[in-house]
């Protein structure tokens, strides 16, 4: 009987020229999404290259210099894209995808694609996570709103409940035939999503289709959390136009006010100061050092020196006393960069916290988090990045004053060799895993879990309880 049902449902969304019509154009979209997405990540992917080469290059050919003035010179870190960034740009266009690094300083993100776009372009970029997360669930409250109000409507559900069908048989065979057609749009864009992985992944493929696999199990919950909430709501209400309002109204809250009551809740409660602010603690604090970080004094750091020595003269130590100052000032201001950029980290992940716990309210908020990490394009990933940067910044000053301090003397013109450059390692990332991403992200996996429970429990309660006429 479920079978029957199945196939009359899926016939007659099938045969609906709204259906038709609203499928080929978010089928359209998604494909086109997919498409324009995965061109400019592979574009994206051959210029990180070429600047990488290119940084490389320059690095290598600097010639003789003094070590602390190549540490000055400074390399570039560049965040390599994962293979699923073209479904999901996330915080990238707005972080930033490469940095500089240099000696004294840690300086912010560099090519934000978001700085250059047009107010139309930042309003909302047409990716692929958009179209899901927006578009598809608006389709499934079309599809099904009048699933089981509009028979009330028509009087054709006592008919059936007098043929012997159970409700939850009904409605189990008119979510599956909802499904079932909807599958004819999205199936084929998931195996184009597939092979866009496979030829376009930078690497081996494994990681990036577990990943995709992975999250097409979350879009897949997402979109029976919503076929469930139709039903429900078509079996309660009155009137297949009331359930159609009740439905958009839903939608609404769960893709355009929730997003936003998360957004400025969480800068309410935990705000964040100005770039401007920032920069100026920054400043202040690295001229005159705050309560238990002091700047460094370079008469006292030579004379701990004389004195660890045992020697009366600068001209008599066997190192370069100022390569040692020069790391005495490097560790100093690398204490106030912990401080102020750790205290930004941690409200930014509190803000997260926000977000994923006001996923109780809307799906949406859980689905984008996920979509996003698996994707390899949220904050934490972009923090891991950061953290993986500044500190190869660290080693690779460290080392270049620790190369000015051993071979050389103080007061000495010290130019290093030119071939000492090519000796230093260059920048090498290795992106989390995705058991690290998934852990990251249990709540929004928990919360959307409980949608997915609560949609089957309010489905099962409102179909024993819809009336009949």
């Amino acid at each position: 009987m479920i079978r029957h049902i199945v196939r009359k449902e899926f016939m007659d969304v099938v045969r609906d020229g709204r259906f038709r019509w609203c499928a080929a154009l978010i089928g359209a979209l998604l494909l086109v999404s997919l498409g324009t997405g995965w061109v400019q990540a592979r574009n994206a992917q051959k210029e990180l290259a070429a600047a990488q080469a290119t940084a490389r290059d320059h690095w290598e050919s600097q010639g003789e210099k003094n070590p602390h003035s190549a540490a000055h010179y400074g390399v570039y870190a560049f965040k390599p894209r994962l293979a699923l960034s073209f479904v999901d740009e996330g915080v990238d266009s707005y972080a930033g995808t490469s940095v500089f690094l240099e000696a004294h300083r840690q300086n912010d993100f560099l090519l934000r694609p978001a700085q250059d776009a047009t107010p139309a372009q930042r309003f909302g970029a047409l990716t692929a996570a958009q179209v899901l997360q927006h578009l598809v669930p608006l389709l499934i409250i079309l599809l099904t709103f009048g699933a089981l109000a509009g028979e009330r409507e028509r009087g054709t559900l006592r008919q059936l409940l007098a043929t012997g069908v159970g409700r939850l048989e009904l409605a189990l065979g008119k979510a599956l035939g909802v499904a079932a057609a909807l599958a004819l749009l999205l199936v084929p864009a998931a195996l184009v999503g597939a092979a866009a992985i496979v030829i376009g992944s930078p690497g081996p493929a494994t990681s990036p289709i577990v990943r995709g696999a992975v999250l097409t199990g979350v879009y897949l919950v997402y979109f029976a959390t919503f076929i469930g909430l139709s039903l429900a709501v078509s079996a309660r209400a009155p009137s297949a136009r009331t359930a159609l309002v009740i439905l958009l109204a839903i939608w609404v809250v769960n893709g355009l006010v929730a997003p936003r009551v998360a957004v400025d809740l969480s800068k309410w409660l935990y705000p964040t100061p100005s770039a401007v602010e920032f920069t100026q603690t920054l400043g202040s604090e690295m001229a005159s050092g705050v309560d238990g970080i002091e700047r460094p004094d370079r008469a006292a750091s030579t004379q701990e020196l004389l004195d660890q020595y045992n020697l009366e003269k600068v001209e008599d130590l066997p190192i370069n006393a100022i390569g040692v100052f020069l790391q005495k000032s490097e560790e100093f201001g690398n204490q106030i960069y912990d401080r102020n950029y750790g205290s930004l980290w941690s409200t930014f992940e509190r803000q997260g916290y926000v977000h994923e716990a006001l996923a109780v309210t809307a799906p949406l908020l859980a689905v984008r988090t996920l979509s996003m990490g698996l994707a390899g394009t949220d904050v934490e990933q972009h923090r891991h990045f950061a953290a993986a940067a500044e500190d190869y910044r660290r080693v690779l000053v460290e080392r270049l004053n620790r190369e000015l301090t051993e071979n050389s003397r103080t007061g000495e013109v010290y130019l290093a060799a030119a071939d000492l450059w090519s000796q230093m390692p260059p920048f090498q990332y290795d992106a989390p895993t995705m058991a690290w991403v998934l852990q990251n992200r249990a709540l929004s996996l928990l919360v959307l879990g409980l949608w997915l429970a609560g949609a089957f429990v309010a489905v099962v309660a409102a179909v024993r309880r819809a009336e009949v006429a």
